[in-house]
């Protein structure tokens, strides 16, 4: 691959409204069911990063977007790595049961923005990006698998990545 296909990654953030508190029985199938799915996407053909909250396994602990409210916050190398996870793997068994564990939504839940190579999106800029896609719509900043943008189509929206300072010269 040349070095333009590395130059951009998806990110994607999906958040889930819990209906009974992680501790409920009725969540242990859910529970049971992470540290494989996790596994499988760290194993994953495209995978790069995942949010995990300091000490444990997975993020599922966090909850900046409210108490009842789980996060899901991944990098990936290409869209469709993140399909053929989402879709074609033990994830989607999750994906089949969620009614079960979760709310139905009323808006958009699941963010997809296209991010500079080696950029680990924060939580807020996750959800600044879900809520734009919630206000205006999907556009190149903030899409959805049904209404995506290429990385090319979307290069304006990149965020930044912090260029590292220079060492300094060798005897000044």
């Amino acid at each position: 691959m040349t070095a333009s296909m590395h130059a951009a990654h998806l990110a994607q953030l999906n958040v889930a409204t819990l209906l009974h508190p992680f501790d409920d029985p009725r969540m242990a199938p859910f529970v049971e069911m992470l540290d494989p799915v996790n596994a499988a996407a760290d194993d994953a053909p495209g995978f790069v990063w995942r949010l995990v909250e300091e000490g444990a396994a997975d993020a599922t602990g966090l909850r900046p977007a409210g108490e009842d409210v789980v996060v899901n916050l991944s990098v990936w190398q290409t869209q469709e790595a993140l399909w053929d996870f989402s879709y074609r793997s033990g994830h989607l068994e999750v994906m089949r049961r969620r009614r079960e564990w979760f709310e139905r939504h009323v808006q958009a839940h699941l963010v997809l923005w296209w991010v500079p190579a080696g950029h680990r999106p924060t939580v807020a800029e996750a959800l600044e990006r879900l809520d734009g896609l919630r206000t205006h719509g999907p556009s190149p900043r903030a899409f959805t698998f049904t209404s995506a943008y290429t990385a090319a189509e979307a290069a304006q929206h990149l965020q930044p990545v912090p260029s590292a300072q220079p060492e300094p010269a060798a005897g000044a």
